[in-house]
């Protein structure tokens, strides 16, 4: 198996070595538009191998489509990244741009690939990918947004966080648009080892979980001074991984919708079944009046990005 990452930043560096330390795929090709950029990261990781016990190979190319010819997985990370008070929506102009090149660029020598977005503004960037996509004739099941299995994973950590259990014991998705303000911590019914969190903390301290979920990205840019990685890249290995071992995970991630959840051509934030070519099935959970009014703004949001795009 094959995996290409475009961006050979924080982000798609992290990606890398996920994918590689647990030899998801045998070969990871690294590109990036910076001249020696991508070449020096794969050498850097490589030589984690020996130390580390893994074979997969790392490859670094600059601007070589040619060389990532025949992927499995394509995961998209180039762009701007964000800087403290800046939002990912401010991002659009520059990242169009770059996506819709790249984008091109991998498809026209990988058209089997399933193809991940993690440049933002998260939402549309996968919208503009499943437009060219289309144009390409490949699937709509292709194509995948990683943002939901990174906000679920920072919805865990503060539920964790509240509770002083081990995330490992919490479940808790996060739906909606990737987004400070339209993303959607489903409290309801996120639980303890299968006991509804609701047990165990008030209304109040679940709104505060849920108001630090939703600020996760722009409290790491600001104490960083810009986007974090670790945890991007963890979540991108997830999607690979469920992808090229045909796990059938259900991981919350922004696909196209043509009339699931009331919505139609939008690409936003969802619970999905990921395989082997890609998002299989839609998960239709049952919402609340209040929840389901709460994607409905968010899809308001993306749509008015969408419409700027």
């Amino acid at each position: 198996m094959k995996v290409t990452i475009i961006g050979a930043g924080a982000v798609g560096a992290t990606a890398a070595d996920n994918i590689a330390r647990k030899q998801i795929a045998s070969e990871v090709v690294i590109l990036d538009i910076k001249e020696g950029f991508a070449e020096g990261k794969a050498m850097d990781l490589a030589q984690t191998a020996s130390i580390e016990g893994f074979d997969t190979k790392l490859v670094g190319v600059t601007n070589d489509y040619e060389r990532t010819a025949k992927s499995d997985v394509i995961v998209v990370t180039s762009g701007l990244p964000r800087k403290p008070g800046m939002t990912r929506e401010e991002l659009i102009g520059i990242n169009a741009g770059i996506v819709k090149t790249v984008v091109t660029n991998a498809l026209a020598v990988s058209p089997k690939a399933v193809i991940i977005i993690v440049s933002n503004p998260m939402d549309t960037m996968t919208y503009l990918t499943y437009k060219i996509a289309a144009e390409m004739g490949i699937s709509k099941k292709k194509v995948i947004g990683m943002g939901g299995a990174l906000d679920s994973s920072r919805f865990r950590y503060r539920l964790g966080e509240a509770l002083n259990v081990a995330q490992s014991d919490l479940h808790g998705m996060v739906i909606g648009g990737h987004g400070d303000t339209t993303m959607i911590p489903l409290t309801r019914m996120a639980t303890w080892n299968g006991i509804p969190v609701s047990r165990f903390l008030t209304a109040d301290k679940l709104k505060d979980v849920s108001d630090k979920t939703m600020v996760g990205g722009a409290t790491l840019t600001g104490l960083l001074g810009t986007s974090a990685w670790y945890a991007p890249g963890a979540a991108i290995g997830q999607i690979v991984e469920s992808i090229l071992r045909d796990e059938k995970k259900i991981i919350p991630s922004c696909v196209y919708l043509n009339g699931e959840y009331g919505q139609k051509d939008i690409c936003i934030g969802v619970p999905v079944v990921i395989g082997r070519n890609g998002w299989e099935k839609i998960i239709n959970l049952r919402l609340s009046n209040s929840e389901k009014e709460a994607f409905e703004k968010s899809a308001e949001a993306v749509r008015a990005m969408n419409a700027a795009l």
